[in-house]
């Protein structure tokens, strides 16, 4: 999946900016996995696939969406089929990037930014999804393991 395969529709886009995704970075001390500063500062909020995947700005990680996450996962850790993917340990230092509606989570872990990994709400293991967040998100709606496999590209802007 590519920018070219997705097609926006309504609006107006609500956009990151390039100095938001460098600052985000600074502040984290990570880079973001490939695809990741494209998608936001050229689609940004908003939904894929009708109603699936739903890609967070950098603004929302930083402000708190990241701290809370790690303190639920700790509490809430149930993934111990995955421990051959990433341990609960590697998983905790990992940084949240996304969802689905689905609540599945897609992560990465700043040691291999563009690995791009999916800890399922309905299944104990862990996925890796995709190198960068393009092939990610085209194993989300294609693999058939979280969901049906469909064909949508749709992007619909959340509102401004």
């Amino acid at each position: 999946m590519t920018l070219d395969d997705i097609t926006v529709v309504g609006g107006p886009l609500v956009l990151s900016t390039n100095s938001e995704v460098d600052a985000s970075e600074d502040n984290l001390g990570v880079n973001f996995p490939a695809g990741y500063r494209a998608y936001v500062t050229t689609l940004g909020e908003g939904i894929l696939g009708g109603c699936y995947i739903r890609i967070y700005p950098p603004r929302r990680i930083i402000n708190g969406l990241l701290q809370e996450w790690r303190e639920r996962i700790a509490e809430y850790w149930f993934w111990d089929e995955g421990q051959d993917v990433l341990t609960k340990e590697k998983t905790l230092e990992c940084i949240i990037i996304g969802d689905t509606m689905d609540g599945d989570e897609l992560i990465f872990h700043p040691s291999k930014p563009d690995n791009i990994y999916v800890l399922p709400r309905h299944y104990d293991d862990i996925f890796l999804a995709g190198r960068g967040l393009f092939d990610a998100m085209e194993w989300l709606c294609n693999s058939g393991k979280l969901t049906e496999a469909f064909e949508e590209r749709e992007f619909q802007p959340f509102e401004a």
